[in-house]
This record gives structure tokens, sequence and C-alpha cells, in this order.
């Protein structure tokens, strides 16, 4: 394990920690649905998904809860196959991994023991309100626009310089 990037899952560790840290601040802190100003166009504000992105599937009966679960177990066991054929050095590419699957783990022990994922995070403009959020999602959204952009623009030249 050494050898291979697997040995960079404190960054993953490190995500869930922190997500799970502010979530438990929102739910004890903050009152369901009630908007508290931070700044100009973000509030904290406590909302509960028992959905995916945007609230996807949120009144599906409940089957949706154990579907994204094992989504999220698949896709974490894909994403350390490939981190366990990566060099153990931090890259763009193993920092990107560790944000999602880091990400990832942590709505999933959300899935897991209550059902729901919390969001606390409400950005808006105006009246036009983005879903509220959480750390985790700000981790997986981070993590795949930098795969995006590791794979368009640094991966061939990664590939030509080995």
């Amino acid at each position: 394990m050494t050898s291979t990037a697997l040995k960079t899952l404190w960054i993953a560790v490190l995500v869930i920690v922190i997500d799970h840290i502010t979530k438990y601040l929102a739910v004890s802190n903050l009152t369901f649905g009630e908007p508290v100003p931070v700044i100009d166009h973000l509030n904290w504000t406590l909302a509960y998904n028992y959905g995916a992105a945007f609230s996807f599937l949120a009144d599906s009966g409940g089957w949706q809860r154990w579907f994204f679960v094992g989504l999220a177990f698949v896709m974490t066991a894909f994403m350390l196959w490939w981190l366990k054929k990566l060099p153990a050095k931090i890259t763009t590419e193993v920092v990107a991994l560790n944000l999602v699957i880091g990400g990832a783990i942590g709505n999933v022990i959300d899935r897991i023991l209550e059902g729901r994922v919390t969001d606390f995070i409400d950005f808006y403009i105006g009246t036009w309100h983005y879903a509220t959020f959480n750390i985790a999602d700000v981790a997986i959204s981070l993590g795949a626009v930098l795969l995006i952009i590791y794979e368009l623009f640094f991966r061939k030249e990664n590939k030509t310089s080995a």
C-alpha cells in the first residue's frame, strides 16, 4: 500500500471529518428551513435531502436510499482501484480522486445512519436559490472538475513525459 496512491487516503478521511463536523454544527445550531445570513448571496439553511443532487428521487418511497448507498460503494471501490494503480505521490489526479471518495463516503454515512443527507450551504442570487448543499458535495464537485481538467489538459502531457 505504501508504494501506491492508497497512502494518500488521509485526504479523503480529512474530507469526511470536516464534512461531519460541519454537519454536526449545522444540526446543532440551525433551525430547519430558517436561513441565517452569512454574506451577500450566502445563507446557512438546515435542510435534509432524501434523494440525490437537487433532491432527485427524493420522494420515491425509500428504495433510493439503498440505491445511492450501493452506487457510492461501487464508485468508491472503482476509485480505490484507480488509486492503487497510481504512484504514491500527491498529484492533481490523486487529490481529485480523494476528494470524490471523501465526499461520497461523507454522504453515505448520512444515508446509512439517518436515511437522508444533511445540507446547510444555501447560495442564492436575488430570489433564485441554488440547491442547498454541504462540504461533501463541494468535495465531490471539486474532485470531478479537477479530474476533468486533468484528463483534458494534463493526462497526455504526463503520458508523453513518462
